[in-house]
């Protein structure tokens, strides 16, 4: 479950630290305290914010043979329909985390870490390749979240690679300050896989504003490595927060400009990894933004390119998954993004590409943030409309704007105003999200 001598810090912060020795022993205490309290239960829910803890709950669901859910979201409602759609599972997490998702409707099915967490012996639980050991799910970015088993096996054969692939920027233990949650696929196999199976400690906590995040990297050791997200770091940057050297910055989970990436390593004399991947597929592929446009997959990669997408096969894949990017494939297996199949628009005969819309309104002066998607509308009848963040900006100026470089056919309808986007915490925009904001503009 854990690799390394019982002295190696795994986790820190200003409160505790972690060693493994420390792990195993509350791994095994906190296991015996589920069994005592949740004997029947088939899978665990994992709440807990606090990275440590998150850690912590998932070494003692594997110990004891189950697999734990990552939900999607922290909303109530989405914390309930996933107890509702898995009756026999048991929520663990961290009463001092009172965001809503106590489950105060369900107190037989939540189970509240205490403050002081049980221990037992240093005992390192043996846990079998084959083993469940979470159920992601995807980010609802273009439909309901779908489950996605992962077993122990593949999420060491995939964690190796990226192992591997951080050895090759910095060949000493990294201490990670990190921006997403262990729930997320994303920050479960960055915080949570290459700390339990790398040398890698990482910082308890998920900072979400600059200041946080700078505070965070000044406090941590030498090297230092940010996990983030592209939404974060813009954020950070645009701050001119003075900030330490940091050593590796990995981004994922939407695109990264190559501008945005340039100015992060002037800013921090980082190298800039983004990671390519899915919640079905874990990371496949990376590149170096500031300096390339194509990506290199990692070894034992696959891609064959299809009019509906593209296959992947991979070691940790049981079976091939087919993507909805289009990819350009060089003979050596290098690739370039050229698109996603639901980003081709074709109205009245013309052909136009939604991220190319979204990029042309993101160019214009005083935009700050926007989104350009396809909402509920009549079947066969196809229609844009845009969500824009635009301080002192007018919807039909910016229309005015963009009518110079986009077709008629194409100007989002409506185009509406509004202080930010509903991005979900990894910085994502679930299409629900979007259309509750968007209706939200006609009341």
């Amino acid at each position: 479950m854990i690799r390394g001598p019982l002295e190696r810090l795994l986790s820190v912060g200003p409160q505790d630290a972690l060693s493994v020795e420390d792990f195993l022993r509350r791994v095994n205490g906190l296991a015996a305290l589920l069994q005592q309290q949740a004997p029947t239960a088939n899978q665990v829910l994992n709440l807990c914010e606090n990275r440590q803890r998150f850690l912590l709950v998932l070494g003692a669901a594997l110990s004891r043979g189950l697999p734990c859910l990552l939900p999607p979201s922290r909303a109530p409602d989405v914390i309930g329909e996933m107890l509702a759609r898995y009756p026999n599972a048991i929520a663990m997490g961290d009463d001092r985390h009172d965001d809503g998702v106590r489950l105060d409707a369900l107190p037989e099915r939540y189970v509240s870490l205490p403050i002081e967490l049980p221990s037992a012996a240093a005992e390192r639980p043996i846990i079998a390749a084959e083993q469940l050991a979470v159920i992601g799910f995807t980010s609802g970015s273009s439909g309901p979240p779908k489950p996605q088993p992962k077993r122990w096996g593949s999420f060491c054969l995939s964690t190796g690679r990226n192992l591997d692939l951080l050895r090759r920027y910095v060949d000493r233990p990294l201490h990670a300050v990190v921006t997403v949650p262990p729930q997320h696929m994303y920050g479960m196999e960055t915080s949570v896989l290459m700390p339990l199976l790398g040398e890698i400690s990482v910082d308890q906590g998920r900072p979400f504003f600059p200041a946080d995040i700078a505070a965070a990297l000044s406090a941590a050791s030498s090297p230092r490595a940010l996990i983030t997200t592209p939404v974060h770091l813009k954020s950070l940057l645009e701050s001119e927060l003075l900030l330490p050297q940091i050593d590796l910055i990995l981004s994922a989970t939407a695109p990264l400009s190559q501008s945005l990436a340039v100015k992060a390593e002037q800013r921090t004399g980082a190298v800039v990894l983004e990671l390519f991947g899915s919640t079905e597929t874990c990371v496949i592929a990376y590149r170096e933004t500031a300096r390339e446009q194509g990506w290199q997959p990692h070894p034992g990669v696959h891609f064959k390119a299809e009019p509906n997408g593209t296959w992947v096969k991979a070691p940790w894949i049981d079976e091939p998954v087919l993507l909805h990017d289009r990819m350009q494939i060089d003979a050596d297996g290098r690739f370039y993004l050229t698109g996603r199949c639901s980003d081709h628009l074709e109205i009245g005969g013309k052909r136009a590409s939604l991220q190319e819309i979204n990029q042309r309104l993101l160019a214009l002066p005083g935009v700050q943030d926007a989104v350009v998607f396809i909402p509920e509308g009549r079947a066969g009848v196809t229609r844009l409309a845009a969500l824009v963040v635009a301080p002192g900006c007018n919807a039909r100026d910016l229309l005015k704007a963009l009518r110079a470089s986009v077709d008629p056919l194409f100007l989002p309808r409506p185009l509406r105003l509004v202080e930010r986007l509903p991005r979900n915490d990894t910085g994502k925009l679930p299409r629900e999200a979007l259309l509750a904001a968007l209706r939200a503009t006609e009341d």
